[in-house]
């Protein structure tokens, strides 16, 4: 997962929180797409349009998912899910990266 060939990347950061949230869109030859980013210590909340698939590459937060009580940890290596149509949320405790898939 550290690396990935033959994409096209866009140029434009999408950038939220005031900067503290920011990743840059890949797509694929069969026009699959991801998003490469970063997140900075603090506190966000999300919504998704389609199915995702957070993988963190380094770093740590805690997430709290839809229809979860619990918060979860997640460190580098690990991944979770959000379900398509869903908000969740993120208590980032160092700055992490991750790799973020779209599923229609």
């Amino acid at each position: 997962m550290s690396d990935f060939s033959n994409v096209t990347v866009s140029a434009e950061a999408n950038v939220y929180f005031d900067g503290q949230v920011t990743s840059r869109t890949i797509i694929f030859a069969d026009g699959s797409k991801k998003t490469l980013g970063v997140m900075l210590p603090g506190e966000y909340e999300f919504g998704t349009a389609v199915r995702e698939l957070m993988e963190i590459t380094s770093g740590e937060l805690a997430v709290l998912l839809p229809g979860a009580d619990a918060w979860q940890d997640f460190r580098g290596g690990m991944a979770f899910e959000v379900p398509a149509q869903a908000k969740f949320s993120l208590k980032v405790h160092q700055i992490t990266n991750y790799v973020c898939s779209y599923f229609a």
